[in-house]
C-alpha cells in the first residue's frame, strides 16, 4: 500500500492534470491540461517519428494519439524545456528558455487587459479559450485559428465584419504538422461553396448549400449522425455541425498524404479510425475534369465519363478522343442562344456547376427565375436555391462557363440549362409530337383552317410511315446484300434505327452511359423489357461499312460465358451501332479501386473473377474459332453481371491472328498505359503474350486494390508492379494484399496468385506463361518457377512507335487510364 501511494504521488508530481492555466500556474513540458469531462487533453507532444515538440490538443480516450489542433505548428520546440504560459501583456505564449517560440494574437489593446485576471481553459468541445474578468471577456480562442481538423461546434468560413477566415490546412507529413500543400476553404462569391485546394489549384468542390446538404455531396442526409448548419448573410459565410450522440467521436480533416478531405469516426472495439466519407475519390470528383460545358458521369461503365451539354461539342476532339476532357466543350457552329426561340432543358440528379459567378435570389420563384434568365442572354441556366422539404425556395441563376458539372445515379437536384431551338426540337421529338403542351398550343394556334391542318397531318403521317418502312428495308438490304450462303445475316440479329431510337429515348442525354474514342454508349430498354447497351460508333472511328460488317460477323462467332454478348447491330448510312447485353454491376474498376465498394468483393469473389477473366482470355487465344488478341485488357474493360460474373468487353481494338501466326509487327499501337507489354509499347511487336502481360497487371491490381499507376510514398517513382517485385524479392509480397482481404483470405492462395502475376509481367515475352498455363497454375497446386524482373518497374512515359505521331506526348498525368491510338497501320 505504501509503495502504491508513493507511485501515485510520484505520477502526480511528474504529470499534473488540470484544465486551466493562469499567469501564476503555467504549463510545463510533461504537464497536461484535461477538459472537465476528460474528453480532450492539451500538452507538449512529438508527432510520429519526430523528436520536435509541439503544443497540441488530442482526444484523451482515443488510444491512437490524434492531434486535432497544434499551436506552434511551424515553430517547434527543439528541446524539453518548453513552457506554455500567460505573459504580462495577457498573451498566451510558448517559450524555450527566454526565447518566445509562439504567441497568441489578441485584438484587444494591451492597456485594457488586466493580465492578472486572465486564464486559459481547455473546454470539453476541444476549444482552448483565453479570457479575462472572470470569463466575461473573450480574448482569444483556438477555434478561430484551426489547423487541419474541423471539430463539432467549430465554425468554418469567413467572418465578413472582422475579415477572419477560418479554414483547414493539411499537415506537411505525419511527422510534421507545419502547413502542407492542401487547404479547405470557403469561396464566398456567387452562391458560396467550399473548395479543396492543392496550392492555389482547386481539387474538389462541395457545390453550394441547397437547403439541407451540399450539392456535391448527394448522400448527405439531415439528422442522421451529424446536424449541419450553414449561414450566408451580410455578416458571415460559415458552416458548423454537431454530433447527435455524445458517444460518437468524429473528426473532419484535410489529409495531406492522400490529398483528400475526410470524415473519420473512432471505433473503440477495433481501436482504429474508420473512414466514414472522403473526397475526391473518383474521376468525376476531381474539379473540372470535363471542362467548361462538359458533364461527368461516373456511371458510364468502361466508357469515357465526360459528355458535352446538348448543343455543344468537344473543344479539342483529339484530346477528347484520348479521354482528356479538361478543355471542355464549345457551342456547335451556327447555334445561337440569344433570343432565338431558345428555352430550357431539365436535367435531373445533377451536381450544380461552379457557382462562383451565380446570382442568388432567395425571394424569387423558379418560374420568375426562368423568365428573368430568358431575358438575359448571359444567363445559361437556373435551379432552386433550397430544395429541402419537397419544395423549392428561391433560385440560383447561372452565368459564365459552366464548369465541374456531374450527373448522379441518385441525389443531386434538377437544373435547367439553356438550350437552343434545335435541341428543344430534338427533345420534343423524342417525347412525341405533342408531348409538350406549350408546343401543342403553338402548333394549334397557327392561322390555318382545321380541315387543311387535318389533311396536312394525315398526309405527313402516311408519308413518314412509308419512308420509315423504306428506310428499314434499305438498312436490312445494306447488311445482307454482300452476305453469302455460308454466312447468313441471321447469325446476328439486325436492329433498325427506329427500334434503337425507341429503346434509348432518341439517344437521350440522360441515358448516356459514357463516351470514348470509338463513340458514345447509351442504355436502352427494348419493348420486351430487355435492357441493352448501345455503342454508337463515332464517324471518325476509322471503320468503313464493309470493315464494320466483317468485324461484327467475326465477333458474333465468339460465344463464352466470360465474354460480353453482342446482341446485334444497326447500320444506317455512315451510322453504325453495336448492341450488347447490359451489365448492371458496371465494371471491375468500380469495385477494386474505390474504398466504399471494396467490401463487396471478398477474396472468394475476387478469385472467381480472376479465374473468369483467365478463362475468357484462354478462349480468345486458343479455344475459339479465331485467335484474337484483345490489346486493351484492363479493369474498366471487365464488366460484371448481376451475379458478379466477369465479362471481357470492348473488342474495338482486338486483332485477329491467323492460326499459324505467333507474332506480328504493327505501327498501329493501341491500348492503355500501365497495361501494355514492353515489346508492344516500344516496338509494336504483338502476340498472345502481350495480353498475358496485361492480365498480370490486372491480377496484381485485383489482389492489392490499387492501380498500377498508384502512388507509393516511400518510393514515388515506382509503380505497383515494381512495388510488388521489390517486396517479393524480400519475402514480403503479402504486404501488398488489400487490407479488406486480410484476416479472411487464404494467404497461401494469395501468394500463389501474386507469383503468377509476376510471371505474367516478366520483361521478355518468351518468359511469360501462356493463358492455358495460367489457368492450370490457378486451378492446381504446382511448384511455380521464380519470376524474372518485370518490365516497367518504374513510372515513366512510353514512347510511340512513330515519334511524329499525333498522339505523341498525350500521356496520362494522374491515376486515370487513357486509351490511345497511334495512326498508321
Amino acid at each position: 500500500m505504501i509503495l502504491r501511494a508513493l507511485i501515485v504521488l510520484l505520477s502526480l508530481q511528474l504529470c499534473t492534470s488540470i484544465d486551466t492555466i493562469t499567469p501564476t500556474s503555467p504549463l510545463k513540458a510533461g504537464d497536461v491540461l484535461t477538459s472537465k469531462s476528460g474528453k480532450f487533453t492539451l500538452g507538449f507532444f512529438s508527432p510520429g517519428n519526430s523528436t520536435r515538440r509541439y503544443v497540441g490538443i488530442w482526444f484523451t480516450r482515443v488510444s491512437v494519439q490524434t492531434a486535432v489542433w497544434v499551436a506552434n505548428r511551424d515553430k517547434p520546440v527543439n528541446d524539453s524545456n518548453g513552457i506554455l504560459s500567460i505573459n504580462e501583456d495577457g498573451h498566451l505564449t510558448i517559450k524555450s528558455g527566454k526565447t518566445v517560440i509562439w504567441s497568441s494574437y489578441i485584438s484587444v489593446p494591451v492597456n485594457k487587459i488586466n493580465s492578472t485576471s486572465c486564464q486559459c481553459q481547455l473546454l470539453d468541445s476541444g476549444n482552448l479559450v483565453l479570457n479575462t474578468d472572470n470569463g466575461k471577456t473573450l480574448l482569444w480562442q483556438s477555434f478561430d485559428h484551426i489547423t487541419d481538423t474541423f471539430l463539432p461546434g467549430m465554425k468554418l468560413g469567413l467572418d465578413k465584419k472582422t475579415g477572419l477566415n477560418r479554414y483547414l490546412t493539411s499537415w506537411r507529413s505525419k511527422d510534421d504538422p507545419s502547413p502542407g500543400n492542401f487547404s479547405f476553404r470557403v469561396d464566398p462569391s456567387g452562391s458560396p461553396q467550399f473548395f479543396l485546394y492543392q496550392g492555389s489549384d482547386p481539387v474538389w468542390r462541395s457545390g453550394p448549400w441547397v437547403g439541407q446538404k451540399w450539392s456535391g455531396v448527394p448522400d448527405m442526409t439531415r439528422a442522421y449522425i451529424f446536424n449541419y448548419s450553414f449561414v450566408s448573410d451580410a455578416n458571415e459565410v460559415s458552416v458548423t455541425y454537431n454530433v447527435l450522440s455524445d458517444s460518437i467521436i468524429t473528426i473532419f480533416l484535410v489529409d495531406g498524404v492522400s490529398g483528400t478531405v475526410q470524415r473519420r469516426t473512432w471505433h473503440d472495439n477495433t481501436k482504429r479510425w474508420t473512414e466514414f466519407w472522403s473526397a475526391p475519390k473518383e474521376f468525376c470528383d476531381q474539379y473540372g475534369e470535363c471542362g467548361p460545358f462538359g458533364s461527368c458521369n461516373s456511371n458510364s461503365g468502361n466508357q469515357f465519363q465526360c459528355t458535352c451539354f446538348p448543343g455543344y461539342q468537344p473543344k479539342s476532339p483529339r484530346d477528347w478522343y484520348l479521354r482528356d476532357g479538361s478543355q471542355g466543350c464549345v457551342r456547335e457552329e451556327n447555334r445561337s442562344m440569344c433570343k432565338n426561340r431558345e428555352g430550357f432543358l431539365k436535367l435531373a440528379s445533377v451536381k450544380l456547376p461552379d457557382t462562383s459567378k451565380a446570382v442568388v435570389n432567395k425571394n424569387s420563384t423558379l418560374k420568375e427565375c426562368e423568365e428573368e434568365c430568358l431575358k438575359n442572354c448571359s444567363c445559361v441556366g437556373y435551379t432552386s436555391a433550397d430544395d429541402s422539404g419537397g419544395g423549392s425556395t428561391g433560385c440560383i441563376s447561372l452565368y459564365g462557363q459552366l464548369t465541374d458539372t456531374r450527373m448522379y445515379s441518385s441525389g443531386g437536384q434538377d437544373v435547367y440549362f439553356r438550350a437552343d431551338a434545335v435541341e428543344l426540337a430534338k427533345y420534343e421529338k423524342s417525347k412525341g409530337l405533342f408531348a409538350n403542351k406549350k408546343l401543342e398550343r403553338i402548333v394549334i394556334g397557327l392561322l390555318v383552317p382545321t380541315s387543311t391542318l387535318l389533311i396536312f397531318f394525315v398526309g405527313f403521317w402516311v408519308h413518314r410511315k412509308i419512308s420509315k418502312e423504306r428506310e428499314e428495308a434499305a438498312e436490312r438490304s445494306l447488311w445482307t446484300k454482300d452476305a453469302d450462303d455460308s454466312d447468313a445475316s441471321s447469325e446476328l440479329p439486325f436492329f433498325t434505327r427506329s427500334e434503337i431510337v425507341a429503346a434509348t429515348d432518341n439517344f437521350s442525354w440522360t441515358n448516356k452511359l459514357g463516351e470514348g474514342g470509338f463513340g458514345a454508349v447509351y442504355k436502352g430498354r427494348m419493348k420486351n423489357g430487355q435492357e441493352i447497351a448501345v455503342k454508337k460508333l463515332a464517324p471518325n472511328s476509322g471503320q468503313g461499312i464493309q470493315e464494320f460488317k466483317n468485324e461484327v460477323r467475326l465477333i458474333a462467332k465468339l460465344q463464352h460465358k466470360n465474354l460480353v454478348k453482342m446482341l446485334g447491330c444497326c447500320i444506317r448510312g455512315e451510322e453504325k451501332m453495336l448492341i450488347y447485353e447490359f451489365m448492371p454491376n458496371k465494371s471491375l474498376d468500380y469495385f477494386i479501386f474505390y474504398e466504399e465498394n471494396k467490401v463487396s468483393l471478398d477474396w472468394k469473389k475476387r478469385f472467381d473473377i480472376i479465374m473468369g477473366i483467365a478463362r475468357g482470355m484462354l478462349y480468345l487465344h486458343q479455344d475459339s474459332r479465331l485467335k484474337i488478341i484483345h490489346r486493351d485488357m484492363k479493369a474498366s474493360n471487365v464488366l460484371l453481371d448481376k451475379d458478379m460474373v466477369p465479362k471481357i468487353s470492348d473488342f474495338g481494338m482486338a486483332r485477329i491472328f491467323g492460326n499459324e501466326q505467333v507474332q506480328v509487327n504493327t505501327t498501329r499501337v493501341v491500348g492503355t498505359y500501365g497495361y501494355m507489354a514492353p515489346e508492344y509499347a516500344l516496338e509494336g511487336l504483338m502476340s498472345v503474350k502481350s495480353d498475358v502481360f496485361s492480365f498480370g497487371v490486372l491480377l496484381l491490381e485485383i489482389i492489392s486494390g490499387r492501380k498500377n499507376s498508384g502512388f507509393y510514398p516511400d518510393n514515388p517513382s515506382i509503380n505497383l508492379v515494381g512495388h510488388v517485385w521489390e517486396l517479393w524479392k524480400e519475402g514480403r509480397s503479402s504486404e501488398i494484399v488489400d487490407p479488406y482481404l486480410k484476416g479472411e483470405a487464404d494467404i497461401e492462395e494469395l501468394l500463389i496468385c501474386i507469383q503468377i502475376g509476376l510471371l505474367c509481367v516478366q520483361e521478355r515475352a518468351d518468359d511469360r506463361p501462356t493463358m492455358s498455363e495460367v489457368v492450370f497454375m490457378l486451378s492446381n497446386k504446382v511448384e511455380l518457377p521464380s519470376p524474372n524482373q518485370p518490365a516497367f518497374v518504374h513510372k515513366g512515359r512510353y514512347h510511340d512507335a512513330d515519334p511524329s505521331s499525333s498522339s505523341a506526348g498525350a500521356y496520362s498525368v494522374n491515376d486515370l487510364s487513357v486509351t490511345f491510338i497511334v495512326d498508321g497501320r
